[in-house]
C-alpha cells in the first residue's frame, strides 16, 4: 500500500511538473487562473485525473489541457444561481436529489421537462455546469450517480447534442466523477439514438449503462429516493426558489447507517422508556434540557440516573465531540411512539473555543422534518438548542458543520466553507 502511494504521489508530481512545462507557457491566456492555481495545490484532483485516464500521464495531460480551456470558455468559476435565466430552475429538468444504494448522489434529468430548442442550448448546457460544479466544490469531487428518467418522453424530447454534452462533462471535463447512468424507461423509439451514445461513452464507459423500468430500477436506487411514477415511495416534488441547500450534501455514512456498539441496549432502553408513567408537557420538556445541556455534554453518564426524563424520551447515550462544538446527542434523535404523538426533540451544541462559531444543520430528507434554528452563531462557551419536528418519514438523517465566524456573509459562498463534523440518525415511529 505504501509503495502505491509513493508511485501514485510519483505520477502526480509528473503530471504538474509536465503541465507546467509544456502546456502552461503556450496556453496560459486559455485558462482560468484559478484553475491552474488549484492544479498547483490539489493533488486529489490530479489523481481525479489519472485514474479517469488509467495513469497514462500523456493521456492525462491532454484531458487537463482540453477541461481547463472548457472550464474558462463555459466560465465555469464564475456560475452562480444569479446568472442562470430563473427558468431553467424552475423547468426541474436537472437537479440533484438523494442517493443510490452505494451512497452516491441523484443527478436527475427529467427528459420529459427538456424540449429542443437550439436557441437556449448554450444557457441549458451552463445549467448542467452549473449543478456540477456547485456539487463537485461542495462534496469535494465525490462522484455521482446520472439518471435519465424518460417516461413520458417522445420523439420532440430527443436532444443528442445535449445528452453528448452531459456525457462529456463527465468523460472528458470532471475527472472520476461519474459511478453510473441509470436509463428508466427508455422508449423503443430511442433505441438507435443510445447506440450512438454508448459510442461517445467509450468501452470503459458502456458498463456503467444501465438500462431499467419499474420493475428492477430498485437494483440501483433504493424506494426511499425514487417518485411513485418509478415504484418508489419519495414524496420530494422538485421546485424553484429557492435551490434546495440540502441536496448539496453527502450520505452521512457512505458505507450504509451508522450503527453503534451500544445498539442492542440502546433499543432496550427505547422500551423500557415508553413504559415509564411521568410525563412532562412539551415546554417543561425543552427547557429542563436547557437547563442541562452543559452538563450533559460533559457529564451525560453521570446524570443519567438522576435526570428527569418525559414519557418516550431517549438518553443520549453518546456525545460528539469536535474541535469547534460538542453535540448531543451523537447518534440518535428518538421521537417517541405513535400512541404518545410526540413530534420534536432537541439537539444541544455547545461552543468549546473561544471564538463565535457559526454552524449549519442539513438533511438529506428536508420534506420530511424542520429544523429550528437551521443555521446561526454561537458563542464562546455557550450553549445553544436545536429544535427537531418530525413531519414523517421511514429513515432520514442530519449532518453539522460549521467554523469559526468573523460576523459577516451568509450566501452559498460563505456555508461552501462549512466542514462537516457530525452525524446524527433520526428514525421515526
Amino acid at each position: 500500500m505504501a509503495e502505491q502511494r509513493q508511485d501514485k504521489a510519483a505520477l502526480v508530481s509528473e503530471t504538474r511538473r509536465r503541465f507546467e512545462a509544456e502546456y502552461l507557457p503556450d496556453k496560459s491566456d486559455k485558462y482560468d487562473s484559478r484553475d491552474v492555481e488549484r492544479l498547483q495545490q490539489d493533488d486529489k484532483w490530479i489523481e481525479n485525473y489519472l485514474i479517469w485516464r488509467h495513469d497514462v500521464v500523456d493521456d492525462t495531460l491532454k484531458m487537463i489541457d482540453e477541461s481547463f480551456q472548457w472550464r474558462k470558455e463555459y466560465t465555469v468559476n464564475d456560475l452562480t444561481e444569479s446568472v442562470i435565466p430563473k427558468w431553467l430552475f424552475e423547468s426541474g429538468s436537472l437537479f440533484l436529489h438523494g442517493y443510490d444504494k452505494e451512497g452516491y448522489k441523484l443527478f436527475w434529468f427529467r427528459v420529459k421537462h427538456h424540449i429542443r430548442d437550439p436557441k437556449q442550448q448554450l444557457e441549458k448546457k451552463k445549467l448542467v455546469a452549473f449543478w456540477l460544479e456547485h456539487y463537485a466544490k461542495r462534496d469535494h469531487g465525490k462522484p455521482l450517480t446520472v439518471v435519465f428518467d424518460m417516461s413520458e418522453t417522445g420523439i420532440s424530447h430527443i436532444d443528442l447534442d445535449f445528452v453528448r454534452f452531459i456525457v462529456n462533462c463527465f468523460t472528458d471535463y470532471y475527472p472520476n466523477f461519474l459511478t453510473k447512468i441509470v436509463i428508466f424507461e427508455m422508449p423503443w423509439i430511442m433505441n438507435a439514438a443510445f447506440k450512438i451514445v454508448k459510442g461517445w461513452l467509450g468501452p470503459d464507459a458502456i458498463s456503467m449503462l444501465k438500462f431499467t423500468n419499474k420493475s428492477d430500477v430498485q437494483e440501483y436506487i433504493s424506494g426511499e429516493y425514487l417518485p411513485p411514477h418509478m415504484g418508489g415511495t419519495d414524496s420530494f416534488k422538485y421546485s424553484y426558489p429557492p435551490l434546495v441547500d440540502d441536496d448539496f450534501q453527502t450520505p452521512l455514512c457512505e458505507n450504509g447507517p451508522i450503527t453503534s456498539e451500544d445498539e442492542h441496549e440502546s433499543k432496550e432502553e427505547i422500551d423500557a422508556d415508553t413504559k415509564e408513567t411521568g410525563e412532562l408537557n412539551e415546554t417543561q420538556n425543552l427547557n429542563q434540557k436547557k437547563m442541562n445541556s452543559v452538563e450533559q455534554i460533559s457529564k451525560s453518564e453521570e446524570t443519567d440516573k438522576t435526570e428527569v426524563k418525559p414519557k418516550n424520551a431517549k438518553k443520549a447515550l453518546t456525545t460528539f465531540k469536535g474541535s469547534l462544538l460538542h453535540i448531543s446527542p451523537a447518534e440518535e434523535l428518538y421521537f417517541g411512539s405513535k400512541e404518545t404523538g410526540e413530534k420534536k426533540c432537541l439537539i444541544v451544541l455547545t461552543n468549546v473555543t473561544k471564538n463565535v462559531v457559526a454552524f449549519k444543520v442539513r438533511t438529506t430528507a428536508p420534506e420530511k422534518y424542520r429544523v429550528k434554528p437551521s443555521n446561526s452563531s454561537c458563542e464562546p462557551g455557550t450553549s445553544l438548542d436545536i429544535i427537531v419536528s418530525l413531519h414523517g418519514g421511514k429513515f432520514c438523517s442530519f449532518s453539522a458543520g460549521s467554523f469559526p465566524y468573523n460576523g459577516s456573509g451568509n450566501g452559498p459562498a460563505f456555508w461552501s466553507r462549512c466542514t462537516r463534523i457530525d452525524t446524527v440518525l433520526e428514525r421515526s415511529p
